[in-house]
């Protein structure tokens, strides 16, 4: 008789030890958020049949999960983006009002501003940010204070800890590059130090010389990335809490640098093999939760910080008959919908029926809302003002939409607003690269606002603003709300970092030169 009480209690202990780590999952799901680099909606298969460049993962995680066709990031280029995924706050009430940060530049968001990761960390995640951090961090400079920018670079003092990276805004551990792949310093980062000490200057990327290590190689950011991001999914899944891991890739903005066994895959082009490889970095993480035994307890988010940058070469990729921005109007940098219309998939296997697909516009800014429900938390007030939960719709509890409406924004600061079918776009011009780009002769004498009707006119062909003064009138003092108001959701009025302007950043410079004159 005095063996039973052993034996339960053995029992008992097995029962409890061995499903920690899937209890533990299943209550607060993991958590992996992928954010490729100037990705275009056309250019994954699973959203574009006539598309060229194969895209076999991340087609099965579709068919796995959920599509969102009309999902959109926060701005058409990629600083601004990264602000709104961390912080669930639409990027230009930040400081940033227009362009992106450089290598050196300081830290964007705010001190003491909740970030998602903060958040989690807050709710037991172990977090961890592997990639293109591209927010600004504060290098320190030799004599003390840190740098500005590029003419600081030579003076920076690679011994001391940089401050305000991804580790001061609620990330564990942090392992990747400053910016973009385009942007020195050419080297890698964890934690707060660099892995070695940048040796000579080096102009690794045209018009932009700046610190580099010796034996630097472009193809080998993106392989070291995934095999970082691969290590650690296999490491955070047997720790017994649930993880959070943000993978911004560097892949494929430019430098387009396809690793050797890549180029040529395609036949179509290096920004195609780049792709390609893209994918193939998703599918080693996929693989990775699936050997970890985590992969139905896993919220699988991928998507894309804008639209296919031109440095692609539309023209080369047109010949064989692919489309990066699939039928959207422009690209990177755009106001129109090929500037910030982005794929958006989400697999989580335990709650998201494979195949789903949402019909509504959400946006990236959403990811905020999105993981605090995942996590039981509750966003304080002055927390993630523009971000709502889809949680109600990966579970498939609703499919109406979610937003009033979802507000854009482009490289030079131009503004859209999109409710329903309606698109009103507060410039004459693109607001970004494409044809008629701000201030060009071919702006001048069109209308100050371009108003579409989406369902008719999806290419953004036809401005029927002078046919529709009254949807135009309503949208711009929707606009005109969610920016005095300091938030686009419900809750007490905030204050925007820095004041916000609304009206057309080309017009308002040409209105000033004028009077100069």
């Amino acid at each position: 008789m005095r063996k039973l009480p052993c034996l339960v209690v053995l029992i008992a202990l097995a029962l409890l030890s061995v499903p920690v780590r899937a209890r533990a999952a299943q209550d607060k799901p993991n958590i992996l958020f992928i954010l490729a680099d100037d990705l275009g909606y056309g250019d994954l298969q699973c959203l574009n049949a006539k598309g060229k460049i194969p895209t076999p993962h991340l087609d099965r995680m579709a068919k796995g999960g959920m599509i969102f066709k009309d999902a959109h990031s926060s701005s058409a280029v990629c600083t601004p983006t990264r602000y709104s995924v961390m912080t669930g706050r639409y990027n230009w009430r930040s400081t940033l009002k227009r362009g992106v940060l450089g290598g050196f530049s300081q830290r964007l968001i705010e001190e003491g501003r909740l970030t998602v990761a903060q958040m989690l960390r807050d709710r037991g995640y172990q977090t961890a940010c592997i990639g293109k951090w591209h927010l600004g961090m504060d290098f320190p400079l030799q004599g003390g204070g840190a740098a500005k920018g590029y003419p600081d670079s030579r003076n920076v003092d690679w011994t001391k800890p940089i401050q305000n990276g991804p580790t001061a805004v609620g990330f564990d551990e942090y392992f990747g590059i400053s910016a973009s792949l385009d942007m020195p310093p050419w080297v890698y980062l964890e934690n707060e130090k660099a892995t070695a000490q940048p040796d000579h200057e080096a102009e690794l990327w045209k018009g932009r010389p700046g610190p580099a290590i010796t034996g630097w190689a472009m193809e080998e950011v993106l392989p070291l990335l995934t095999q970082r991001a691969v290590d650690y999914v296999g490491r955070s899944s047997k720790a017994g809490r649930p993880f959070f891991l943000y993978l911004p890739l560097n892949s494929p903005h430019t430098p387009i640098a396809p690793s050797k066994e890549w180029k040529g895959k395609s036949g179509i082009s290096e920004y195609a093999d780049f792709v390609m490889q893209t994918d193939w970095s998703v599918g080693q993480v996929l693989e990775a939760l699936e050997k970890a035994g985590v992969a139905d307890d896993t919220a699988v988010f991928f998507t894309s910080d804008n639209g296919c940058s031109p440095m692609a070469n539309f023209e080369e990729l047109a010949r064989f008959g692919h489309n990066p921005s699939y039928e959207f109007r422009g690209h990177k940098a755009d106001i129109f919908d090929g500037g910030h219309r982005v794929p958006f998939l989400v697999r989580w296997p335990a709650q998201v029926r494979a195949g789903s697909v949402y019909e509504h516009p959400v946006c990236l800014v959403d990811f905020m809302a999105t993981a605090a429900a995942l996590a039981g938390a509750q966003l304080p007030e002055n927390a993630g003002e523009d971000s709502v939960s889809l949680l109600g719709v990966l579970s498939g509890k609703t499919s109406e939409p979610v937003h009033e409406a979802v507000i854009h924004h482009s490289i030079n600061g131009s503004f859209a607003i999109r409710q329903g079918a309606w698109k009103l776009e507060l410039c004459a011009s693109s607001g970004g690269w494409s044809a008629p780009t701000p201030g060009s002769k071919e702006a001048v004498g069109l209308p100050e606002t371009q108003l579409y009707d989406l369902s008719k006119d999806i290419g953004e062909t036809h401005n029927v603003v002078a046919e529709n003064p009254e949807v135009a009138r309503r949208l711009t003092a929707l606009l005109e709300r969610y920016i005095a108001n300091g938030r686009s959701t419900p809750g007490g009025p905030q204050e925007n970092t820095t004041p916000v302007q609304i009206t057309d950043p080309s017009r308002e410079k040409q209105k000033a030169g004028k009077a100069k004159k």
